[in-house]
């Protein structure tokens, strides 16, 4: 029997499984739809897809180095308690490396890359479907240093927060004391070279309006939100940031007292940017028993 655009739309809507699975599904089975449901079942494809709409905002961050490359991620699942168990713990680990050993530089070259005959993205619904929660690879960064450089690399919390930085020169206690800081205070941009105009000029107008609203005279106005400008950005910026051990120098201080230039960081938390659905407990039971 041929296997028809309608008939892939048709198991499709079914089972809400991906095109691609729809019409191997059909094809396996002759266009059998029945046979067809239950191929996408037994692979445990059509049970990962129901699972699709749900907010996976919970799992774990991770950052692994390997001489000069170094790969930080995040694999996410819908609670915390999933995070914790073994299987995402091993899921966690083999993502990781394999990323690591291959030629992926972002998060769509990485669910390409294969594990065990299997592409990622694949694996990830087949760990959905045995763990039973919608499990995720959101974020992936790939890091590539010269021999001069220096990694340092730190895990908070059990990797609910990662974060690695990359110097020019110095050592592994300092970069490791600069990701340190870098977890801690979350920094928006290395230096006020990297912040654009256009933050800029929103931000001048904030404080500006701000400093009129407080019944300021005009005319020292403007002084007054340079030097609230100049506040913000050391807030913001990782080099001017008061060093999380020591307040006295900022972290480009302590860097270059250590014979050290900040190249660049990276600092992941999982769920950040997530909008976590919210639903109360009787809700939840109820639209499952309506499921």
């Amino acid at each position: 029997m041929a296997v028809t655009a309608q008939l892939v739309k048709k198991l499709r809507d079914k089972t809400g499984a991906g095109m691609l699975d729809c019409k191997k599904a059909l094809v396996e089975t002759d266009g059998d739809l029945d046979k067809a449901v239950d191929y996408l079942r037994e692979k445990g494809i059509a049970k990962a897809a129901k699972k699709a709409d749900r907010v996976a905002a919970e799992g774990l961050c991770n950052v692994i180095v390997d001489g000069n490359k170094a790969v930080l991620y995040e694999l996410n699942s819908e609670t915390d308690f999933v995070a914790k168990n073994d299987e995402f713990l091993a899921l966690l680990d083999s993502v990781g490396q394999t990323i690591l050993a291959s030629d992926a530089t972002d998060l769509e070259s990485a669910l390409e890359v294969e594990l065990n005959g299997k592409k990622l993205s694949d694996v990830i619904i087949d760990a959905t479907a045995k763990i039973g929660e919608k499990i995720t690879l959101r974020r992936v960064h790939v890091i590539e240093k010269s021999d001069s450089m220096t990694f340092g690399a730190y895990s908070h919390m059990g990797g609910r927060i990662v974060s690695l930085s990359v110097l020019e020169g110095g050592n592994d206690t300092v970069a490791k004391d600069v990701s340190m800081h870098v977890a801690a205070n979350n920094p928006r941009y290395l230096d006020q070279s990297q912040v654009s105009a256009d933050v800029l000029s929103h931000e001048r107008e904030v404080l500006r309006n701000e400093a009129l609203n407080e019944g300021k005279p005009e005319k020292i106005v403007d002084k007054m939100v340079e030097g609230r400008l100049n506040k913000f950005l050391k807030e913001i910026c990782l080099v001017d940031q008061p060093f999380v051990k020591d307040a006295d120098v900022t972290v480009g201080k302590y860097v270059a007292n250590a014979n050290a230039k900040m190249v660049s960081f990276v600092r992941l938390e999982v769920g950040e940017g997530i909008e976590k659905r919210q639903e109360d407990f009787a809700s939840e039971v109820k639209s499952q028993m309506q499921g």
